[in-house]
């Protein structure tokens, strides 16, 4: 039987100092579970000054019971910080269950909600168990140390703050997964402070290691970050992943894709002053030079002070954040893209975005038979390279999202196309006729339907024959009406409305005449 999902419903001393979850509901939630379960889910959590005491309980339901009665009080969040010595241990399931969150809470900060409070978190990722130690912004996650490199455990996740100021996050067989590496520092507590930042701090409380400096996807407000930082975020199910990048320049977002970087959103300050570091202040997000003078701003809208930034892992958007008191969570005040095909990945690769945010397809356009995928690539496993094996096709009313990418300059279409049929990597280009400019691209990815006139032509690679022998694009006439044909779907199904209300209108009309001539 496959352990339930429970979405923090065995949490050690989740809530306030007014027993948001009670004894008694922690309990009956626990012997609901059926037996087997209990003994997988069962968490306990010690500290050294507790480790020698026998055992208080031999009956199983009435241990379960007295062990989350107990830690209730030991492991509450009323504190914010934690001192050396400390240990808490969660079970994993045996069996891996899609969707499992196993969470406790061990710190909050003082504040008013949403505070902040960090969190022991037993997670199902990719067929296992993730073990991470986490910060949250009320219900929003705003540090994961587990970010960039999972640590995956089996029968039990345990965090430990070493007599030696060590924090780490261990499996069985005391194997490390995680670790501060602050042994031998004069650490003597972990805390959590009214930033969101996690910090270790000595007898002095002197910083000797903080989350602030292993940024994620979110900064924090009160929190800086410097050249050459950058948020990274992580799409489910994907090879691309997002950044948002310092640089001397400007700021920056990212779609990496292999080897392949691009840009697709950016900001520069004015006369070209150079950034040193950046801060998320209550009304914006402030841009600093080397001088710490503040060079540029970027407002948010709402009065609300603001909370967090965070550079989305589904959209790859940046969005600054304020909390909602009428609504009760956390509303945009700042994104940095409004328009939806203006995402990189607001579409599939080889989709088209189209004026109605709809998506439409070229991969299937392309192929020849069913052994060709055609958008970029030929058959399976074969690299799409030589003028005898490959031809560009030429697509108009379309253009890339991707901003900064290889380009070549004062060159004619002609020669932009043989660039990327020379180049093995190359699966598309953009020219622009206005400037000469020729931009390759490793991807089709962040294609988009524009207006036509603008003198540029998208062409991808394809496996050669697929244009027609009289050297015209089957590709282009059915772009044309792909890209098109959601919109002339919803203009035919409005004028189709129309059209059959009027007449159910008329023939009412004449019903309603012919009756009265019958009375007559």
């Amino acid at each position: 039987m496959k352990a339930p999902i429970l979405f923090e419903s065995w949490v050690v001393g989740l809530g306030k100092c007014s027993a948001q979850y009670t004894h008694a509901y922690l309990f009956l939630h626990f012997l609901l579970l059926p037996i087997n379960i209990r003994r997988e889910i069962l968490m306990h959590g010690e500290s050294t000054s507790r480790k020698n005491h026998p055992s208080l309980c031999s009956d199983f339901f009435l241990c379960g019971f007295l062990i989350v009665f107990l830690l209730s009080f030991h492991h509450g969040c009323c504190k914010s910080d934690i001192h050396n010595g400390y240990r808490l241990t969660l079970a994993v399931p045996v069996e891996y269950s899609v969707g499992f969150i196993g969470r406790a809470f061990l710190m909050e900060t003082n504040q008013m909600a949403p505070n902040f409070k960090a969190a022991l978190s037993v997670e199902a990722v990719n067929g296992r168990y993730s073990c991470s130690l986490e910060v949250f912004l009320g219900d929003v996650k705003v540090w994961n140390s587990g970010h960039y490199s999972q640590f995956y455990v089996s029968e039990k996740c345990v965090l430990q703050l070493t007599e030696r100021g060590d924090l780490l996050l261990k499996g069985p067989k005391n194997r490390v997964g995680w670790r501060t590496g602050t042994s031998r520092q004069g650490v003597e507590r972990l805390q959590i402070l009214k930033t969101g930042n996690l910090v270790l701090l000595d007898a002095l409380n002197l910083i000797k290691w903080q989350s602030f400096n292993f940024p994620t996807d979110v900064m924090l407000w009160g929190q800086s970050l410097n050249v050459a930082t950058r948020l990274t975020s992580f799409p489910t199910n994907s090879t691309e992943f997002y950044t948002f990048e310092i640089q001397h320049d400007k700021i920056a977002l990212y779609l990496h894709s292999g080897k392949w970087n691009y840009s697709y959103w950016e900001f520069k300050p004015s006369m070209n002053r150079n950034i040193t570091y950046i801060l998320l202040g209550t009304k914006g997000l402030e841009i600093y030079n080397d001088k710490a003078k503040k060079i540029a701003q970027i407002f948010s809208s709402p009065l609300d002070p603001l909370r967090f930034l965070k550079l989305g892992n589904k959209t790859g958007n940046l969005g600054l954040y304020y909390y909602s008191d009428d609504e009760h969570n956390f509303k945009a005040a700042f994104q940095a893209i409004n328009n939806t095909c203006d995402l990189p990945l607001a579409c599939k690769p080889c989709g088209i975005c189209t004026f109605s945010n709809s998506c439409s397809s070229i991969h299937l356009l392309t192929q020849k038979d069913k052994g060709n995928s055609g958008c970029g690539e030929g058959a399976p496993g074969e690299v799409l390279c030589g003028r005898e094996k490959v031809e560009m096709l030429e697509l108009h009313g379309v253009t890339s999202v991707l901003k900064i990418a290889p380009k070549r300059v004062n060159v004619s279409k002609d020669l932009c196309a043989n660039l990327c049929l020379d180049d093995c990597e190359c699966v598309a280009a953009l020219y622009s006729s206005d400037v000469r400019e020729c931009k390759i691209y490793g991807v089709v990815i962040g294609v988009k339907q524009i207006e036509r006139g603008y003198g540029l032509s998208y062409m991808v690679k394809v496996p050669k024959g697929t244009q027609t022998s009289h050297g015209k694009s089957n590709l282009k006439k059915w772009v044309i009406i792909l890209v098109g044909v959601v919109d002339g779907l919803i203009i035919l199904l409005v004028f189709g409305g129309l059209t059959y209300y009027l007449v159910q209108k008329r023939r009412k009309k004449l019903l309603a005449t012919a009756t009265d001539n019958n009375t007559t």
